[in-house]
């Protein structure tokens, strides 16, 4: 499990490590690892050119001991300083010292300025702005942020990119575009959370020894926890033993949404799927192992979850009796705006909504374009507001349940499954899972796992259909188990 705490849990546990360590040894320990870091992407650091973006705090004196330790190996090392009688002055020391040089961020350089250097540089180090930065870049450090952008060498972000912000993921005007960022001690949430995930590149975690708290603010799953967590069916296990779960979806207008609703449920471990909605005959044409009815969700038999909403339209009635249900629920697209927020809240059972951001934008009564530049706060707020589980689609997949706790982002996935239907086949993919026994945090954050590894399977950098994805998930599933 990956994990990622937020900066007030981080400030504490870097004061209590540094009040049993020497003065500067935390210091030296992350500066350590980033210099390394920097070493193996430059490949050959004599002679290299490196060029510290430095801002006023800590993070400026990671930079500047990282640089020491680079030019002591050979490299051309200039600091760029946006405060120089600011600067940590131990970590300029140590630069000078190690023969590096310090220009003020204004000044003129060898003919050139400031911004040409930052260009030609084989490696820029962005040690701006630390944890602590709020509210997106000061005015004159806009500039260098965007020279970095235009070098021709790679730019390595300490800690996090500088103008991102670390508890959120949001990106408040320009931002540092780093190609790696080398992160102390534990992950940050801005890292893996979209808009500010995108800015972050590769991350390179750096062990610093600091002491956490048992549950974290984010957690992403790894192929060993979802490999746990796959429901597997043992010797004495029937087809009603593994869980049945009802699909009611599909129109006459949409029917196609119902075959990939099911087809994402048949992949999902329960061992049968029983299929409610008008769209039967679609259905059983092409999954003949369905159990089809007409006569509503109130008379389809025996279900241990529901599905519903996925090409629905306007059948408010069905929504109605699915949440009347003492099952787990997933309630997803048109579902989503017919379902009674009164009668949700007032579910026994587990609820587990699957907004894409203009969905949820919907619920919340506000621009998608809000939720998409604050998905953590949009996951959170829907989960409080409807007291149910909500997986949050896009870019940065993100699981919340109601109670609090850890939000679950989730870590595969590939732009490719931007595609019509393939929401329908994570609602019947992650449904299957509650049938199966999973808890619905659990079903959501496995769901949104197998159906991304299984996009990126299917799409091997090529555009893919729904279909495809459905197809690629016995694939995924069989890659998770290993």
């Amino acid at each position: 499990m990956r994990s990622a705490y937020s900066v007030e849990t981080v400030r504490t546990a870097e004061r209590e490590l540094m009040a049993r360590l020497p003065e500067g040894a935390l210091m030296q320990r992350a500066a350590a690892g980033l210099a390394a870091a920097c070493a193996d992407l430059l490949g050959r650091v004599y002679g290299s050119r490196v060029v510290l973006l430095v801002g006023s705090g800590d993070n400026g004196g990671d930079a500047l001991y990282a640089g020491a330790r680079l030019a002591r190996r050979g490299a051309g090392v200039t600091a760029v300083l946006l405060a120089p009688e600011r600067a940590h002055a131990a970590g300029l020391a140590a630069l000078r010292r190690a023969g590096g040089r310090a220009v003020d961020a204004g000044e003129a350089v060898g003919g050139g300025g400031v911004e040409e250097l930052i260009e030609r540089a084989d490696l820029v180090l962005d040690g701006i702005v630390g944890i602590g930065g709020k509210g997106g870049l000061r005015p004159d450090a806009v500039p260098l942020a965007a020279a970095a952008g235009r070098t021709r060498g790679a730019v390595v972000a300490v800690d996090l990119p500088s103008g991102v912000d670390v508890d959120t993921g949001q990106v408040r005007g320009v931002a540092v575009r780093a190609d790696l960022t080398v992160t102390f001690g534990t992950h940050k949430p801005g890292l893996l959370i979209d808009p500010a995930r995108e800015y972050a590149g590769s991350v390179r975690l750096v062990d610093i020894g600091l002491e956490l708290p048992v549950e974290p603010e984010l957690e992403a799953l790894q192929h060993a926890d979802v490999a746990r967590l796959l429901p597997v069916p043992r010797a004495e296990s029937d087809k009603y033993r593994r869980g049945v779960v009802g699909i009611a979806a599909g129109s006459a207008r949409y029917p196609g949404a119902a075959v990939l609703a099911v087809s994402g449920a048949l992949r999902g471990g329960a061992g049968a799927v029983r299929y409610v909605g008008p769209a039967g005959d679609a259905v059983i044409a092409r999954f003949p192992e369905t159990l089809v009815s007409d006569r509503g969700p109130k008379h389809a038999g025996r279900v241990q979850a529901w599905v519903v909403g996925p090409g629905a339209g306007d059948d408010a009635v069905t929504v109605g009796e699915v949440l009347a249900a003492d099952v787990p629920v997933l309630i997803d697209a048109d579902g989503l705006r017919l379902a009674d927020a009164e009668v949700v809240r007032g579910r026994r059972a587990p609820t587990l909504m699957t907004p894409h951001a203009g969905e949820a934008a919907a619920l919340l009564g506000v621009e998608r374009g809000e939720v998409e530049g604050a998905r953590l706060a949009a996951v959170r707020e829907l989960a409080g507001r409807y007291g149910a589980t909500v997986l949050l689609k896009g870019s940065t997949t993100l699981v919340a349940d109601s109670g609090g706790g850890a939000v679950r982002v989730n870590p595969t996935g590939t732009s490719w499954l931007a595609t019509a239907g393939s929401g329908d086949v994570l609602s019947g993919l992650a449904g299957s899972l509650l049938a199966a026994g999973l808890c619905a945090v659990d079903a959501g954050s496995v769901g949104a796992y197998v159906h991304g590894l299984a996009g990126r399977l299917a799409a091997d950098g090529a555009p893919v259909g729904a279909h495809d994805v459905a197809d690629a998930v016995p694939v995924a599933w069989r890659n998770v188990l290993g």
